[in-house]
C-alpha cells in the first residue's frame, strides 16, 4: 500500500545557535500543511542528517511526528552504512510512530546489487513499516539496479524507490520491470517525466520553498491536467537550477533565510552559500516574488 500519492517535502532542519531550533521547525510544518504538502519526510539528506547525533535524528522524528498529528505521513529517514545501526534507527523512528521509512543505500563501505538485497531484507524483516528505498548514486556511489529493485520488492515491507539517480532511461526500465513499485521522483526536475511512466510523486527540495507549486504539478497530473502541470514544471526550472547551484542544502537553506522562514544556518562540513551564489539566489527569489 503507497504511503502517499504527490508532493512529499524533505524538510531541512533548521538550526540556530549549534541546535535544532524547534519554533522555526514548527513554522516549516505548518507551512507545508496549509500549503498542501502530502507527506513530509523528516532527517534526509536536506534534513542533515548526516551531521545530526543520534539524540538529535530521534527528538527531531518526534517532534514532527507530534506537530503533524497524523494531518499528512510523516516518513523518517533512517538510512546508514552499517545494516545494524539502520535496524536500530529504524526501530526507535517505528516506535515514535512514523508512517513510513525512507533508508538510504549503503555509502561508502557501499555493497554489491547482492549485498543491498540482504541489507534491505534484513531491516524490513525488523519494523512493521512500509519502506522507500533511496536510491542516489551521485551521493552514494551505489546504483540500485532495476533488477535489484524487483528483488526487493518480493518483500511485503518494501515498497517503493525515491530515483535520484537521474538516469530516466533506468528509471523507464525499472517501471516496466516493477509495476507495482511506488517509484517517487528524487530529482525536482524530473518530476511530470516520472509521473507519466506511473510514478507515485516525489520528494522535494524545493518543496521546502515553493509547497504549494511542488503539490499543483502532482495534482494537476493526477487530475488530468497536463498542460497544467508541464506549465508548473517549466516554470520551475530556474528555482530548481539555483536550489542546486551549491551542494544541498545550502542553497535552499539560504533561500529559507532570505523569505525569513528560518535561519540559513548549515553544519560542517558543509558553509555558507558563496557570495556569487548568494546574489543568484537572491535574484532568482525576486524573480518568483518569494521575497
Amino acid at each position: 500500500m503507497s504511503i502517499f500519492q504527490g508532493s512529499a517535502v524533505a524538510i531541512v532542519t533548521p538550526f540556530r545557535d549549534g541546535a535544532i531550533d524547534f519554533t522555526a521547525f514548527t513554522r516549516l510544518i505548518e507551512l507545508q500543511i496549509a500549503s498542501g504538502t502530502d507527506a513530509i519526510v523528516v532527517c534526509g539528506t536536506t534534513g542533515e542528517s548526516a551531521t545530526m547525533t543520534v539524540d538529535e535524528r530521534l527528538s527531531a522524528i518526534q517532534f514532527v511526528v507530534e506537530r503533524v498529528n497524523g494531518r499528512v505521513p510523516v516518513i523518517a529517514g533512517t538510512g546508514g552504512n552499517c545494516t545494524e545501526t539502520v535496524i536500530e534507527s529504524s526501530r526507535s523512528a517505528e516506535a515514535i510512530g512514523v508512517d513510513g521509512l525512507l533508508i538510504v543505500t549503503p555509502y561508502y563501505n557501499k555493497t554489491t546489487q547482492a549485498g543491498l538485497v540482504a541489507h534491505y531484507n534484513a531491516v524490513a524483516d525488523s519494523v512493521d513499516l512500509p519502506i522507500i528505498v533511496y536510491n542516489v548514486p551521485s551521493r552514494t556511489g551505489l546504483n540500485v539496479l532495476p533488477a535489484t529493485m524487483a528483488e526487493l520488492m518480493r518483500h511485503e515491507n518494501i515498497v517503493g524507490v525515491k530515483e535520484a539517480s537521474g538516469n530516466i532511461e533506468q528509471i523507464v526500465n525499472l517501471a516496466a520491470l516493477c509495476p507495482d513499485c511506488d517509484i517517487y521522483a528524487g530529482n525536482d526536475d524530473h518530476v511530470l517525466p516520472v509521473l507519466s511512466i506511473g510514478g507515485k510523486g516525489v520528494i522535494s527540495t524545493i518543496a521546502n520553498v515553493m509547497p504549494e507549486a511542488m503539490h499543483g504539478l502532482c495534482e494537476a497530473f493526477f487530475k488530468g491536467d497536463l498542460a497544467l502541470a508541464r506549465e508548473i514544471q517549466i516554470q520551475m526550472i530556474p528555482l530548481w537550477k539555483a536550489a542546486f547551484c551549491e551542494v544541498n542544502p545550502i542553497p535552499v537553506k539560504a533561500m529559507m533565510g532570505l523569505m525569513k522562514l528560518c535561519s540559513p544556518d548549515v553544519r560542517l562540513p558543509l558553509v555558507p552559500l558563496s557570495e556569487s551564489n548568494l546574489r543568484l539566489v537572491t535574484e532568482t527569489l525576486r524573480a518568483y516574488e518569494l521575497i
